[in-house]
């Protein structure tokens, strides 16, 4: 699916959010600025759809069990031998505390390059592989929620349906929506620190 905005409007709305991020205005987080459109891996995190730029996506793997680390947070599994790299495996379903976890044959693992690092993360299942323009991509709300604003660079909103064609009505079509998130601001958290800031 490609969707091209038009320039005018594209710069606006970057024109929007990059003022938005100097102002503190609501959904003005640096990283809301980022998003300037491309190309993002969507998974799936429990009922909620993510999406990741996929230029930090370095392959997906089917998931094995790691080997375990003493004293590490629930969260941090463990860790694999990935051709010779020793690679940490960060089940995001456990940081981001979604209510159920469970392995089975759809989880995956997205082995990530965030700072030169190799990172794995364990999703519940990967969708595709998705283009937005900087039009498609809303700012995130402002909210307390399990993840963290900072983590969030925005909404995106994809129609998809039947009714997207000259002259018929959206009536047919619905609104997907994916919660855009800065992997490498994540991983870099005090929380996790597998990235020195």
């Amino acid at each position: 699916m490609q969707v091209t905005a038009e320039a005018p409007t594209a710069a606006r709305s970057a024109a929007s959010l990059d003022s938005r991020a100097q102002t503190g205005m609501p959904g003005g987080n640096p990283a809301a600025a980022q998003s300037n459109g491309g190309e993002f891996l969507t998974f799936r995190l429990g009922e909620e759809e993510y999406g990741i730029d996929i230029l930090r996506v370095q392959e997906i793997r089917s998931y094995e069990p790691p080997t375990r680390i003493a004293n590490a947070p629930s969260f941090i599994k463990g860790v694999v031998n990935l051709r010779g790299v020793i690679v940490p495996i960060i089940d995001l379903r456990l940081k981001l505390g979604c209510e159920k976890v469970e392995y089975n044959s759809f989880t995956v693992v997205v082995v990530l390059n965030v700072r030169g690092r190799v990172v794995g993360a364990v999703v519940d299942s990967v969708s595709d592989v998705l283009e937005l323009s900087r039009e498609q991509i809303k700012p995130a709300p402002q909210l307390s929620t399990s993840l963290d604003g900072n983590y969030i660079t925005g909404i995106g909103a994809i129609k998809s349906g039947l009714g997207q064609g000259q002259g018929q009505t959206d009536a047919s079509s619905e609104e997907r929506m994916l919660i855009l998130m800065d992997i490498e601001a994540l991983m870099s958290s005090d929380e996790i620190g597998l990235m020195s800031h």
